[in-house]
């Protein structure tokens, strides 16, 4: 029987808020068995570009990476942002250890094709290195990544926390019964966006494309979504989607995602 472990992604209107991030650390540092988090920390990142006089350049929800926005995002999210988690996990009793996709050659990818876009040292992941983070795991050390990967040749990429935290999952599905957990903002999946108590609470497959036909899942939930269940047809057991209290053991306000 394989061991449980636990993959959480938080989402950056958290991590930007001190004080949820101290209540959402507290609730993960609580969460039994293996696990490890996920972050990036985009908001941070522009705010320390703006007062270094860099433009940040979005097209569609999404960063232009160019040299000097890299060695921001690099300084935010794998230095600023990873190392003060890291260490608030430590004063809860955690044992975290902050990495980059670089470290233990842990996650490797590729520089995005220029297509219409052209997003600069952007990175599409080509794999996991699932030996060095499982020793990590049964040494008692829990990961913490960074929305950063890299290249084999000595090349830092930005690289979606989301995505990060899908192929984490689906590379350790062999090894561990995976769950993946998507913290954001909302409670879960909303038949209302304006109502947080309208959460659908378990979505297999067919409720999925029923709800993608009625227009429930749209806008930012369509790439969401799409990765939660690129998920659950590639190894992952259980994905779950939901605000920092789904991981909350008597917590029922969240969405439970199967095939």
């Amino acid at each position: 029987m394989k061991e449980k472990l636990s993959i959480v992604k938080i989402g950056g209107n958290v991590i930007e808020n001190t004080r949820e991030l101290e209540k959402f650390l507290t609730l993960f540092s609580e969460l039994e068995g293996m696990k490890i988090l996920v972050h990036g920390g985009g908001k941070l990142a522009t705010q320390l570009a703006s007062k270094l006089g860099i433009e940040s350049k979005m097209v569609g929800g999404r960063r232009i990476t160019d040299a000097e926005t890299l060695d921001i995002i690099t300084m935010v999210y794998a230095g600023l942002t990873n190392k003060n988690i890291v260490a608030q996990l430590q004063s809860r009793g955690c044992n975290a250890i902050g990495l980059s996709g670089a470290d233990g050659n842990s996650i490797r990818a590729h520089k995005r094709p220029v297509k219409d876009i052209d997003f600069g040292f952007v990175g599409d992941i080509d794999g996991v290195n699932t030996k060095i983070i499982s020793k990590l795991l049964t040494s008692g050390l829990i990961p913490v990544f960074c929305a950063m990967s890299h290249d084999g040749q000595g090349q830092l990429l930005n690289t979606n926390a989301d995505t990060i935290a899908s192929e984490l999952a689906i590379g350790l599905g062999d090894t561990f019964a995976t769950t993946l957990y998507y913290c954001f903002e909302k409670p879960g999946v909303l038949l209302n966006v304006f109502d947080d108590t309208s959460v659908v609470k378990e979505i297999d497959t067919k409720k999925y494309k029923q709800l993608l036909t009625e227009g429930v899942i749209a806008d930012g939930m369509l790439p969401k979504l799409e990765n939660c269940f690129h998920a659950l047809n590639n190894k992952v057991e259980t994905v779950c989607l939901g605000n920092m209290y789904m991981l909350e053991s008597n917590n029922p306000f969240f969405t439970t995602l199967t095939l």
